[in-house]
């Protein structure tokens, strides 16, 4: 093909490309593949012409500018976890508080009634889940029910729903926080049952070097849920300066935002859960399995509450001492002065 009529036949492409730029990725992807095309039959052809030269240069900006996109998409999803989220955060910290204090109440109410009433625990647990765990504590093996010979199936079930409890938890907020507190209730109470069975059995201890393994970002991460849920109840009852409408997507949004990032740590609880309180229940019990030793468990569950304290409560305060503004604009000039 001569150049001229090369040229001619690409030249309305070429002018596309460079001056009608796209964030589609697959088109970003198509012109790309096609520009190359281009070039190298250019420079097969045409190797000392200017309209190579001029090809590659396009070539090489575009390169770069999809570069420079993928390095920006990962910069924003850092940005998001080092600074919007616990930003955010911090601006529903009353909520956070009142959320954690009344579950806790909810486990005290749960504890409290089981020891006054011994039927609670069977009316809350199940007959058959009481009766199960009873004949385990009798055979020696107090935490058999973490045991599976399937850890893997084991992990991908309780991720599965611990995730679909937050999900509940969260839209519980959109019936002005009823449903919310409804998860939260049944919840609390059968923690708190759940706990005073084994306290019963003189194995409180045992139970939360055990259970609390998992339990402490598990259920530190339900906790946040609820608030999330609460956050969307607070947007639709008191919508302060702004309308009841501006207030409720408000409010949605940052819930949403709070909701995604408990994924990871659902996903971790699943494992310890799945892997190592398995393990850790062998410690206790008589049939010398192998297990883990008790600091282990220590330093996992004083890890953990770390972890949550620090993420949801400590850098939400650090940063907004730093004066780090709620909107993105503010938090990434912040990140470029630092």
């Amino acid at each position: 093909m001569r150049e001229a009529l090369f040229i001619k036949k690409n030249a309305e492409k070429w002018k596309q490309i460079q001056h009608q730029p796209t964030n589609d990725p697959d088109e970003q992807a198509e012109r790309f593949t096609e520009l190359i095309s281009d070039l190298s039959y250019a420079k097969t052809y045409y190797p000392r012409s200017k309209v190579t030269r001029w090809i590659n240069g396009l070539a090489s900006g575009m390169y770069q500018e999809i570069y420079k996109n993928r390095k920006i998409e990962y910069s924003r999803l850092i940005t998001f976890w080092k600074y919007e989220l616990p930003v955010l955060f911090k601006r529903y910290h009353r909520i956070f508080l009142f959320t954690t204090l009344l579950f806790c109440t909810i486990v005290g109410i749960g504890l409290f009634s089981s020891y006054t009433n011994p039927d609670f625990i069977r009316n809350v647990l199940g007959e058959e889940y009481v009766i199960m765990t009873e004949n385990n504590i009798d055979k020696g093996d107090p935490f058999g029910v973490y045991r599976d010979d399937d850890p893997f199936g084991m992990f991908i079930r309780i991720a599965m729903n611990n995730i679909r409890v937050a999900f509940i938890t969260f839209i519980g907020g959109f019936t002005a926080g009823l449903g919310t507190l409804y998860v939260m209730w049944s919840n609390g109470i059968m923690i708190g049952s759940f706990h005073y069975l084994f306290i019963q059995h003189d194995l409180g201890l045992k139970a939360v070097l055990v259970i609390w393994v998992h339990g402490t970002i598990e259920i530190a991460s339900i906790v946040i849920a609820a608030t999330s849920g609460l956050i969307v109840a607070n947007g639709m009852l008191f919508p302060g300066t702004y309308t009841r409408m501006q207030s409720f997507r408000r409010s949605v949004k940052d819930a949403v935002k709070v909701l995604i990032c408990l994924v990871p740590f659902f996903i971790v609880a699943a494992f310890l859960e799945s892997y190592i309180t398995h393990l850790m229940s062998n410690t206790f019990s008589s049939n010398k399995d192998a297990g883990l030793p008790i600091w282990m468990s220590v330093f996992i569950l004083s890890g953990s509450l770390a972890l949550m304290i620090w993420y949801f409560v400590i850098r939400p305060i650090q940063l907004h001492k730093k004066g780090i503004p709620q909107t993105k604009k503010g938090i990434i000039a912040r990140m470029q002065s630092e």
